[in-house]
């Protein structure tokens, strides 16, 4: 097996930095021959907050996936990213048919695109990823304009952009262990990608990818991502409100959340109480579980509501007929999707790994981000389809270019 036939897909996330380590075995096939999971030091909601503890696991994690791969040594990665800096917007361009016999062209299309992306960013801002809606000809739905009788060309992107210099953190937490960097990608739409289907997409679907200190969302129309960002509460903000709402230690608040968390409408009795680390011994108490599943089903309805608050008018129940599809290490508490049902008011259900993925641990929902970069990977490196904001990108960081 040569090394430049291994490629690696890596998540820098608030819990676990993980590596994924891919070969490819024909120009579609992917093999994961490598898995290197470690938790998480000096990182916090998509940014190095420490960059030697963040160097510390980053760097474990990458031995650990090559040691799994049989003594692999990566050359280079691609990068989930998230983060409350990265944000995005929509911008349209129109462009009148130029050809005599009414037909667009395809010149027509690279001017209505380019007319599109010609929107500035701000200062300090880089472009992360080019999500491209589908062309319309005078205001018709077509995959490929060429060759289609009328007036004007229009197509629409959202443009999702981060702050530069967070990502030189990473960039750099990356490289000083002799790693490249070949391309980044929103964790929300690696994610997306993993669990929702083509029908689904097609259809109209929003996916909700909760982590620890993040919420990745990407909503989906026409087959395309219409609208992806990020949300700043995650998985660790529940604890949180735990620990503060029972004043317990943060680590008793975990052990809680996991063990007798629920995100849906509390279901327990009034009188039924818990045990807080479960010893009953000296120092061990009990708790109300009705008080946890109030603080957990109140904040996780709040998450919610911030997404849908985010989307505005680009979402309407009528079009996420295939519902929201929730994926990311919190996802799995009880009752989450009954959450996300009441509050978005359209069909909800747990995200699941696509067919290809056998390996058992890799069908856990924490894994949906890694699997989703080495699928867009797989697309660039079998030239079919570039993954938008993969060409180019580290010419935007580290070139100068605004």
């Amino acid at each position: 097996m040569s090394s430049n036939r291994h490629i690696g897909a890596m998540e820098m996330g608030t819990s676990k930095v993980s590596v994924l380590i891919g070969e490819l075995v024909s120009s579609t096939g992917l093999h994961i021959v490598g898995i290197g999971e470690c938790q998480s030091q000096g990182i916090s909601k998509g940014g190095v907050t420490d960059a030697r503890k963040a160097g510390a696991a980053v760097h474990t994690a990458i031995e650990l996936a090559e040691k799994a791969a049989g003594g692999v040594r990566l050359e280079s990665v691609y990068l989930a990213q998230t983060g409350a800096h990265v944000d995005g917007f929509y911008n349209e361009g129109e462009c009148p048919v130029s050809s005599p016999d009414g037909r667009a062209s395809a010149a027509d299309a690279r001017r209505a695109e380019a007319l599109a992306r010609s929107k500035r960013l701000p200062e300090g801002r880089t472009l992360l990823n080019e999500l491209r809606q589908p062309y319309r000809v005078d205001g018709r739905l077509v995959p490929d304009p060429e060759g289609i009788a009328g007036q004007k060309v229009c197509v629409g992107y959202w443009m999702v952009h981060a702050d530069k210099a967070r990502l030189r953190d990473s960039f750099g937490i990356v490289q000083d262990f002799g790693l490249n960097v070949r391309g980044v990608l929103l964790s929300g739409l690696a994610s997306g990608r993993m669990v929702t289907t083509p029908l689904e997409r097609q259809q109209g679907a929003l996916a909700l990818d909760i982590g620890a200190g993040t919420t990745d969302y990407v909503l989906y129309r026409d087959g395309a991502p219409r609208v992806a960002g990020v949300v700043a509460v995650g998985g660790n903000h529940l604890t949180n409100d735990l620990a503060m709402g029972l004043r317990l230690r943060e680590g008793d608040a975990e052990r809680l959340k996991i063990r007798h968390g629920r995100a849906g409408k509390p279901a327990a009795d009034r009188g039924e109480r818990v045990w807080v680390d479960g010893s009953m011994g000296i120092g061990d108490r009990q708790v109300p579980l009705l008080a946890i599943e109030q603080i957990l089903s109140a904040r996780v309805a709040e998450l919610f509501d911030v997404v849908k608050r985010k989307l505005g008018a680009e979402f309407t129940p009528e079009g996420v007929p295939a519902g929201v599809v929730l994926t990311g290490g919190a996802s799995k508490m009880e009752g989450m999707a009954e959450a996300a049902r009441e509050v978005f008011g359209v069909p909800a259900r747990l995200g699941e790994a696509p067919p290809w993925v056998d390996r058992e641990e890799l069908r856990d929902p924490r894994h949906s981000t890694a699997l989703g970069v080495l699928d867009y990977i797989l697309l660039e490196e079998a030239g079919r389809k570039r993954p938008a904001g993969f060409a180019g990108f580290l010419q935007k960081i580290f070139g100068g270019e605004k």
